[in-house]
């Protein structure tokens, strides 16, 4: 149920996002038509067809994709008739002739003079307007496509894609019968009824021109990382439920330990539930198999990672750090290994990752992320520190805060019983990948290629899913990408299938990482690399050579990009002079 909440705020808060601007316009077109028969069957076909595309996109794969796009298609030329038909009788009555009857009961339920609205066309109208809505993903968004990546799709995914489109159906009719009145006054002032049905004509129209140039995936999408994350993450913060979360009251810790008053001390943070087991791994390494009872009077931070993830790569040098620094003190960390992709499920994929990160703290391998769903975690990375008595005290989601979350850990182990002493916050030298972002100039986010989750993709033929295909691209614009050279695209990566094939994209971000490997073989592939046509001299990232060059030898993130001077738009090109490689991931510093 919390879930289901969480869903549905998450819906309603997409009206603050810029993603939404693109279907305003065939929402207010119903502005002043009667709520039953217009209004909430057009919101009512937009929700089930939003729900009904994600979730066979997440079933079906390749084959839903692509009956998708005709649907797009043909929901395209239907809008932009019903624009034009707005605009003017003439055209509409001129158009309707061939288009059917459906087509012109269509436009009269769009508020032709002396007609009535119907319920049909509305609800044609939202399952057009379903088909073409992409609103970008957000964290509660993200969550529940997690849920749906990580357990299987299911009716439970299916229900929470319906509650996330029902939450945007309700802010948008709040805002269209607001709108409503509003049109309405100014009919009645100011007597351009005819005007306004004709300035709503020209936004439909530039409104199927936005989707249609794919602007509501790219530009809008970078303009909304923004807007509403920070409410998002609030609404998550405040309802995402903790392990022990039952409705019933949880014991406080115990004191152990005198502070300088003479009293026990006791760590000002809340029970936030009992932890529960860290059975299911597969496998345990750095350390034989660690229970509750061998944990019993430790302190432990467990840290949930994936060895690809930019995110649980730019948190490793602190988690690290403070595995060193406080393991005498009484304080255990354990890295839980939960993958994303299906290549960090071979552990000897992990072990070698553990060996480049350096880590020596216990690393608990749950490819059956029964760990996780134990601690109903939903984020990469995640850290959850443990007190003594085995009750979870304090937890983090993401890169930052590090500061804090030393703190909470000196806290604990005070009230533990350790003598450790206040000091100042570890300040890790971290290199290359592990060096923290420059957030500032961040303008591009994380963008997949497999065709699963693929955004922003500008090669001339459009996705082919599952199938080889030549691909070309000219120029794209910022945050799209494209293949260049003979390809196949899979769920999670695209593979190269024949040598000197590329990808190009056009970002803007201080670094540039994209995750690769070569295919089964194994056999290493190698390439080069070019910013805006260039060697990239000083701009080259810890993984290439200023001349650009480099060899993908294992799956993993390659640093490819970190610019020396200012932070401009820049178009990065990555050349393959062998065929075989996989991509699977860009994500930017």
């Amino acid at each position: 149920m919390t879930l289901l909440v969480i869903a549905y705020l998450g819906g309603a808060l997409t009206i603050l996002s810029p993603c939404i601007l693109p279907i305003l316009p065939f929402i207010f077109a119903r502005a002043g038509q009667p709520f039953l028969r217009s209004t909430l069957p057009m919101l009512a076909g937009m929700a089930a067809t939003f729900s009904l595309v994600a979730t066979l996109a997440a079933i079906g794969g390749g084959w839903a994709i692509e009956a998708n796009e005709f649907g797009r298609l043909a929901a395209l030329l239907l809008l932009a008739l019903f624009g034009l038909g707005l605009i003017s009788p003439r055209i509409a009555t001129i158009l309707s002739q061939p288009v059917v009857r459906l087509g012109n009961r269509l436009m009269n339920a769009a508020g032709k003079p002396g007609s009535v609205p119907t319920a049909a066309g509305s609800l044609l109208l939202g399952i057009a307007t379903g088909l073409l809505w992409a609103p970008c993903a957000g964290p509660i968004l993200g969550l529940v496509l997690t849920g749906a990546a990580l357990q299987g799709t299911n009716l439970e995914t299916t229900v929470l894609l319906g509650a996330y489109a029902a939450g945007a159906a309700t802010s948008l009719a709040l805002a269209l019968l607001a709108g409503a009145r509003i049109f309405a006054a100014l009919k009645r002032s100011l007597g351009v009824g005819e005007r306004i049905r004709q300035v709503l004509g020209a936004a439909v129209i530039a409104g199927v021109g936005v989707i249609a140039l794919g602007l509501d995936t790219g530009l809008l999408a970078k303009l909304s990382y923004a807007s509403t994350s920070s409410f998002e993450q609030a609404v998550l913060d405040r309802l995402h439920t903790r392990p022990g979360e039952d409705g019933m009251e949880v014991a406080s810790a115990d004191n152990s330990m005198l502070a300088g008053n003479g009293k026990p001390f006791h760590a000002d943070l809340p029970v936030e539930g009992r932890a529960p087991s860290l059975g299911g791994a597969v496998e345990w390494l750095n350390s034989p198999p660690l229970s509750a009872e061998a944990l019993k009077g430790k302190v432990v931070l467990v840290d949930f990672w994936t060895y690809s993830c930019i995110n649980c790569i730019r948190t490793i040098p602190y988690v690290r750090a403070w595995a060193e620094k406080y393991k005498d003190q009484g304080l255990v960390v354990i890295g839980v290994h939960a993958p994303e992709f299906a290549f960090e499920k071979k552990i000897d994929n992990v072990k070698k990752a553990i060996s480049d990160f350096k880590i020596g703290y216990p690393v608990a391998i749950d490819n059956d992320y029964k760990i996780w769903r134990a601690f109903n975690n939903s984020y990469w990375p995640a850290s959850y520190l443990i007190d003594a008595k085995g009750n979870i005290r304090y937890h983090h989601f993401g890169e930052g805060n590090y500061g804090r979350t030393e703190q909470a850990i000196q806290d604990l182990l005070r009230e533990a019983g350790s003598d450790v002493a206040t000091s100042a916050p570890v300040k890790p030298e971290a290199k290359g990948a592990e060096a923290s972002a420059d957030l500032k100039d961040i303008r591009s986010g994380e963008t997949y290629i497999g065709y699963r989750q693929a955004t922003g993709f500008a090669s001339n033929e459009g996705l082919r899913p599952g199938s080889s295909g030549t691909y070309s691209i000219d120029r794209p614009g910022l945050n799209e990408w494209g293949l260049s050279g003979n390809w196949t695209v899979g769920a999670e990566e695209a593979t190269l299938d024949k040598s000197d094939g590329a990808i190009i994209y056009r970002f803007s971000a201080r670094d540039l990482h994209l995750v690769l490997g070569p295919d089964g073989s194994g056999k290493p592939v190698r390439f080069q690399v070019t910013i805006d046509g260039h060697a990239p001299g000083a701009d080259h990232g810890t993984d290439i050579d200023a001349d650009g060059n480099g060899t993908v030898t294992s799956t993993r993130l390659y640093q490819l990009v970190r610019q020396s001077g200012g932070v401009t738009p820049r178009t990065f090109t990555i050349r393959f002079l062998d065929p075989g490689v996989q991509a699977y991931a860009f994500t930017f510093g």
